[in-house]
Parts: C-alpha cells; sequence; structure tokens
C-alpha cells in the first residue's frame, strides 16, 4: 500500500507537470506556504529570504502546518505521520542566498511584498540566473504581470499563479497568462497547480484578476460603512456570514490578506477600486497590519 507521501508524488506525476524543482522567494505567510504545499507533493522546493530570522520563523510554521496535516490524514498512526513530515520537510531547503537553486529551477515563484520596482528588478536578475527551461512567476494579487516582467527576456515563459491565504487550506490557484505567455507556458503551471492540490482557473492579465477585482468594492465598501458609522466591524462581518453564508466577513479577511496590502492598493493610481482610507491608514501607522502582526481589527496570538 502506497504512503501519502508516494500517493501524492504520483498524483503530481499523473499530472503531466514538467515542474519538479521549485524556487519560493520570500519567506513570509504566503511563500511559506506555497512552499510547503509544493514540498508536500513531492517536489524539490527551496524556499529564499534575506533575513534569517523570517527563514527560521517560516520554517517552524510550516513544520508545525505539515505536522497538523499529517495528524489530520494518519490521525493515530504516529509512525505513518512521523514519515510523512520527515518527508516532507525533506524535500524543503530554507535559504538566504538563492543562486544555486535558481541555477536548476524549473520554476520560480515570487512572494515577496508589493514593491514594483523591486519586483522588476529582482525578475530580472533572475532571468539572467535561470536556465532557459525556467518559468518564471509571480503571485501578485494587485498588479499586472506584464509590467512586473517588463524587463525579461524571456517573455513566453512568464505568468502569474496568485495563491491565496492560508495557501494550505485554501483551494483555489488562479494561474495568470499574458499575451506573450505561450500555451506550453500556461499548460505546465496549470497542470502543477493541479500536482499540488489546487482547483486552477484560467485569467488575462488583468488588474486584481478574478477574485480581487470582484472583492475590491465589497471590501471597500465594507470599510466606508465602519469610517461613517453605520454599523461596528464586528457587525459587519457577523452579518456577511450569517446573512451571505461567506466563511469570513470583510474585516477578519482583511486581517488575513494584511492591511498594508491594502493600503498599497489604496495609494496605487492604476487601480480600479482604490479609494483613501483613514481607517486602514492609521492602524497601519500603529502596526496593527493584521495575522501577521498579531494584531489587526482582531488580535491573535502568533
Amino acid at each position: 500500500m502506497l504512503g501519502v507521501t508516494q500517493k501524492l508524488s504520483v498524483r503530481a506525476l499523473s499530472t503531466g507537470s514538467p515542474i519538479q524543482e521549485v524556487v519560493v522567494i520570500g519567506g513570509g505567510l504566503m511563500g511559506a506556504g506555497i512552499a510547503q504545499v509544493a514540498a508536500q507533493t513531492n517536489h524539490k522546493v527551496t524556499l529564499v529570504d534575506l533575513n534569517q530570522e523570517v527563514l527560521d520563523t517560516s520554517h517552524k510554521r510550516i513544520h508545525n502546518s505539515v505536522a497538523r496535516v499529517a495528524k489530520k490524514i494518519f490521525k493515530t498512526d504516529e509512525q505513518a505521520g512521523g514519515a510523512f513530515v520527515s518527508d516532507t520537510m525533506g524535500n524543503l531547503r530554507l535559504t538566504s542566498s538563492g543562486e544555486t537553486a535558481l541555477g536548476t529551477a524549473d520554476l520560480v515563484v515570487e512572494a515577496i511584498t508589493e514593491n514594483l520596482p523591486l519586483k522588476q528588478k529582482l525578475f530580472s536578475q533572475w532571468d539572467e540566473i535561470c536556465p532557459e527551461k525556467t518559468i518564471l512567476a509571480s503571485n501578485t494579487s494587485t498588479l499586472r504581470i506584464t509590467d512586473i516582467m517588463k524587463d525579461v527576456k524571456r517573455l513566453d515563459r512568464v505568468g502569474g499563479l496568485h495563491f491565496f491565504n492560508p495557501v494550505p487550506v485554501m483551494k483555489l490557484l488562479e494561474v495568470i497568462r499574458t499575451d506573450t505567455t505561450s500555451e506550453e507556458t500556461f499548460e505546465a503551471m496549470t497542470a502543477w497547480g493541479r500536482a499540488i492540490g489546487k482547483h486552477t482557473v484560467a485569467c488575462k492579465d488583468t488588474i486584481g484578476f478574478i477574485v480581487n477585482r470582484l472583492l475590491g468594492p465589497y471590501i471597500q465598501e465594507a470599510i466606508a460603512m465602519v469610517e461613517r458609522g453605520d454599523a461596528s466591524f464586528k457587525d459587519v462581518d457577523a452579518a456577511m456570514k450569517l446573512g451571505a453564508g461567506y466563511p469570513m466577513g470583510p474585516f477578519e479577511l482583511l486581517d488575513y490578506t494584511g492591511l498594508d496590502l491594502h493600503k498599497f492598493i489604496n495609494e496605487n493610481p492604476d487601480h480600479p477600486f482604490r479609494k483613501e482610507s483613514q481607517l486602514i491608514n492609521s492602524m497601519v501607522e500603529q502596526g496593527k497590519l493584521g495575522v501577521k502582526s498579531g494584531e489587526g481589527f482582531y488580535k491573535y496570538t502568533k
């Protein structure tokens, strides 16, 4: 009988995905989550971040998350669960220098802060380091892939892979193709998304893609209601969960995605749903960024 890790490996191979070696740049919540789901499905993964403290936190977060997955799958079979955790962590390498891994990568997934000039600079550098086969992808939720990749030469091998937080739990993956993305690249990204257990949807390179293009106006109106004093943020969340059947309210969602990200969206003149919010600005200034800082609209224990 196949073990779970072996079953996941067979599933990955059965999709026909040519992607086996993955480099994830950015060790925050998103990057760690992407690295975890790839490692769990028997991919060779390198997680890169310049900050060793961030890497240490990511390693602990990933290990604890994988242990929870193992407990859920194997329940009381501690030996099998332990093997699953060991195999998964064995597929993962964390480093502050990714040059070696970039030299053999099939796929690079960038998951750093939404800073367009920085992304452009890094992708231009990776374009020079990576072999011809490597697909360059961004996990951006707010920027156009075409803008990010403007200095990249391999424009047929670029795209977007937009995951949702928390990555190990959320099933959706938006696969983004630009006007220059080749069919082979798009199919490879889609096959890899399915290999790591995601439900993939395709979208052209439009700001916000599918989910955030629709979600933006909803979030903005929720914030406006609270700022006007129409309702409290807790009551808005309760109303949307109990009345509309949403799994979480807009303010819980803001906490998970990061209030600093929302502030960035508000400051980007290219976003069709941007709307300045004094409430969000004030909270970001206070360091209340949501789950990642331990406090946003709600408080969280790390």
